[in-house]
């Protein structure tokens, strides 16, 4: 005889205790579902415990020394014995670490108390599928078999290494580990010019670390927007961070007193540390994947559909594991999207061209929406307008000279299809644009909103007006 599970109350088992993993906790207890959550290190995952939060929380430490150091030209004077002089300032990096690392504990602490406060059950362990049903919880008290009518995979990924590059979390390191320093390091070598390598060669160059940054391709940041890496190498070389462009490292080496890195033409490049950031490889392995029928991608990556589904009956995916995007806020949207489909409430499939992302250099990069090269290549076809914060007068009263608002309007109808935003606190900036991509507003609905004078918004605002005279 079938049977046929109970799904006035369903049992849902989430393998991850990331974005992904305690979003969809959080909504499926909501929804009246009996949630199960499987997490070896920490509610909040990577992305709270040693990626997303201890790295921003750093950067916001060095984004603060940095404009400090160019309050000068606002009239700040700093006096001593009388006499005006230029602060010098010292990045107390134990002070930082312990605190950044504290902030983060304390979210995963939030985190975990409130799925409690939700009914949750959290199982500390490490989880393997013995079926599409079950999951084999390893505890430090035995063995622990958690049998769902779904499971959801948010297992994450973990930093890529090179067999020539061990990081020894000393000298030699990888972004997890560099939390552990308690001195500034004196020469810092950053491997990987993608966003995270960015991220660092920024934030350490602010704290007042000697910056190296080594970048196989022909430029910073090569899957964003060309004007907004471009205006990033320049603020790089104004501010002393020497970018050593098509330039691969082979290897990477600990000495007496620091680190030798060796680029595949033979040079080497010294330095007191090297920070490895070479991309993430998904969690993937020996979790019982292919005993569940999970399909993997020849990159290791779980394949989903629009809705979290994977090739496995009853078994979604959400997050860094399945490779969509390696972005917190889509990890936690594919972890909702998933218990909604499962539960059978509302559902939108995930549409990546409405994913808002932001670059935490200083200064910030944020985009949404279509790209300028997807407009260039014909897949899209749109008119651009770029302004730069140049003749913004908040910019101006802020000193804020690097960066502009470039927005993106389909030809013809004039709908807003995406954006650009280079300069401070993009991340936010963003937002008025990512809500007129996924409401599909004109240009002349941003143009009409008020915005307040003087603002950055106001370049917003601006560029919507310059697009209706293409239309």
């Amino acid at each position: 005889m079938t049977t046929h599970p109970d799904f006035s109350s369903p049992r849902i088992a989430i393998l991850g205790g990331g974005p992904g993993g305690y979003e969809a906790a959080m909504v499926a207890a909501s929804l009246g579902a009996q949630v199960t959550i499987i997490e070896r290190a920490g509610l909040g995952g990577s992305a709270v415990l040693t990626d997303v939060v201890p790295s921003k929380t750093l950067i916001a430490t060095a984004d603060l020394m940095t404009r400090v150091a160019e309050a000068g030209e606002l009239g700040v004077k700093f006096d001593v014995d009388g006499g005006d002089f230029v602060p010098v300032m010292r990045a107390d990096l134990k002070h930082i670490n312990d605190r950044l690392l504290n902030l983060a504990r304390s979210q995963s602490k939030d985190i975990h108390d409130g799925l409690e406060g939700q009914g949750v059950r959290i199982l500390t362990g490490s989880g393997r599928l013995l079926d599409n049903h079950t999951i084999e919880v390893i505890t430090l008290d035995g063995t622990e078999i958690v049998e769902a009518d779904t499971i959801l995979l948010a297992v994450g990924a973990h930093p890529r290494e090179l067999p020539t590059a061990r990081p020894d979390g000393e000298r030699i390191l990888n972004w997890t580990q560099i939390y552990n320093l308690d001195e500034l390091p004196e020469d810092l070598i950053v491997v990987g010019s993608g966003v995270t390598g960015a991220e660092f060669a920024s934030a350490y160059n602010g704290l007042g670390s000697k910056v190296t940054l080594v970048s196989s391709r022909d430029r910073v940041l090569p899957g964003s927007d060309v004007d907004a890496a471009v205006v990033l190498e320049e603020v790089f070389e104004r501010r002393g961070v020497r970018v050593m462009s098509r330039s691969r490292a082979e290897s990477v080496e600990r000495t007496e007193d620091g680190v030798v890195v060796t680029l595949s033409d033979g040079s080497k490049v010294t330095g007191s540390h090297c920070l490895l950031c070479l991309g993430s490889i998904p969690n993937t392995a020996g979790i019982g994947l292919e005993e569940a029928g999970v399909a993997l991608s020849e990159s290791g990556h779980i394949k989903v559909d629009g809705v979290s589904r994977t090739s496995a009956p009853n078994i979604y995916a959400a997050g860094d594991c399945t490779g969509v995007l390696p972005l917190a806020s889509v990890a936690a949207m594919q972890g909702r999207i998933a218990v909604a489909h499962f539960m059978g409430d509302v559902v939108t499939p995930l549409k990546l061209h409405q994913v808002a992302s932001n670059i935490f250099t200083s200064p910030e990069i944020a985009n949404v929406g279509v790209s300028e090269a997807e407009i260039e290549s014909g897949k899209y076809q749109g008119d651009v307008v770029k302004l730069s914060l140049r003749s913004n007068a908040r910019a101006k009263m802020r000193n804020a000279r690097d960066g502009f608002v470039k927005i993106f309007a389909r030809k013809g109808s004039g709908t807003v299809i995406g954006g650009v935003v280079v300069g401070p606190n993009a991340s936010e900036l963003i937002f008025p644009i990512s809500i007129a991509v996924k409401q599909k507003l004109h240009v002349d609905d941003v143009a009409s909103t008020f915005t307040v004078y003087p603002s950055l918004t106001g370049s917003i605002s601006e560029a919507a007006r310059r697009l209706h005279v293409h239309l």
